[in-house]
């Protein structure tokens, strides 16, 4: 599996699915780009990689480990679906991507957080990023020498 260098580019958005999750594509290149140390300020086993370890019940040492290996994206989800301690029928991934998907800072820190980012990226005056996928595909985007 070819490491991305995210400092040269994003990881894929966060609406990306594998095996119908959320989030996993761009975990996965996090964690390739660690430890491959291009990762820049991404960061594999963030808040957001937590959503999903803990809903799947993974371990991010061990699943590191296995990405290590050299693993492509099928390889990897066939790990995750046999060692996972929480099986998950696909209306369940469906559900909790959807959730995912349509998430936003529910607390005052997240909020400023967010708030935080937006204007970083130039997109004061944007009134249409509500979800933290949002957020983030804008950040992504500005990062990757876009504009808000």
């Amino acid at each position: 599996m070819q490491t991305i260098d995210l400092t040269e580019r994003p990881p894929r958005s966060p609406r990306v699915r594998l095996g119908g999750y959320a989030l996993l594509p761009r975990l996965l290149d996090k964690c390739r780009a660690e430890l491959a140390g291009t990762n820049g300020d991404y960061h594999y086993n963030c808040p957001l990689d937590r959503r999903f370890l803990d809903f799947v019940g993974v371990d991010h040492e061990a699943l590191r480990d296995e990405v290590a290996r050299g693993l492509g994206d099928g390889e990897t989800l066939a790990w995750i679906e046999a060692n996972a301690t929480h099986r998950r029928e696909p209306w369940e991934v469906a559900q909790w991507s959807a959730l995912r998907e349509a998430a936003a800072p529910a607390d005052n820190e997240s909020r400023s957080f967010v708030n935080e980012l937006i204007a970083d990226a130039g997109g004061e005056s944007r009134e249409d990023l509500a979800t933290w996928f949002e957020v983030l595909d804008l950040d992504d985007h500005v990062s990757a020498g876009g504009k808000a």
